[in-house]
């Protein structure tokens, strides 16, 4: 039940179609070749707002979302690690994370990149685990520190014997390569006590809590605080 870190969630409540998330943010930015710079500002507004934290929260972790264009990016692991530097927050503190299905087809060049990162205090995550067909190519190739299952593969834990067959092998798989392993989309509990149940680590979703601002995560960890 303690409460470890966060992960960065893009919204835009705009004023004429409502909130909307980072699947429609991008998915625009993209057409209109604006992907990079949005990347990039919400990258520095995520950073610079766990800086600002309240020492409640001074012992999480934050995660932010780096995606291919910034992995071909000249210059942007160093230009990363300066933003980070300049905004005061730890580095130990922070991972990158990389979606599986947004990862270069250059695996050298995203391993280099990652490495540099990690070479610099940074985790890294593959998130989104097992929604694309190279994923043990990843695994083998890039430097990692925690390995995200999927939501499909969290909900299918509570399916047939197959299902869990298959998630507890991802499981075992990522915990021989030495990696932590998060599942996402946790919405009950019967999902998260199979899913602990077949060795994984950690866990986000809506059981823990809905997507919230600083204010009320700063409330909504203050009970769970070791004493």
């Amino acid at each position: 039940g303690e409460i470890i870190g966060v992960e960065a969630l893009a919204r835009w409540r705009h004023p004429t179609y409502g909130e909307l998330g980072a699947g429609t943010l991008f998915n625009v930015a993209a057409r209109s070749d604006y992907l990079v710079q949005l990347s990039d500002h919400i990258q520095r507004t995520a950073v610079a707002a766990a800086a600002a934290w309240p020492a409640a929260l001074g012992r999480l972790r934050l995660a932010v979302n780096i995606t291919a264009a910034d992995i071909v990016r000249p210059g942007f692991a160093s230009q990363f690690l300066r933003m980070v530097e300049e905004s005061g927050f730890d580095r130990r503190r922070l991972t990158v994370e990389v979606t599986e299905s947004g990862l270069i087809e250059d695996l050298n060049a995203a391993a280099y990149l990652l490495a540099r990162l990690r070479q610099g205090g940074l985790r890294v995550a593959i998130d989104d685990f097992g929604t694309g067909y190279s994923s043990l190519a990843y695994l083998k190739a890039l430097p990692l520190d925690y390995l995200k299952i999927d939501k499909r593969l969290c909900e299918d834990i509570t399916g047939s014997p197959r299902d869990r067959i298959v998630v507890r092998s991802v499981i075992d798989m990522a915990r021989s390569l030495g990696l932590t392993v998060i599942a996402e989309g946790v919405e009950t509990e019967e999902q998260l006590g199979l899913l602990a149940q077949e060795g994984c680590n950690l866990y986000q979703g809506y059981l823990c809590s809905r997507p919230i601002e600083t204010a009320a995560l700063a409330e909504l960890v203050s009970p769970r605080l070791p004493a």
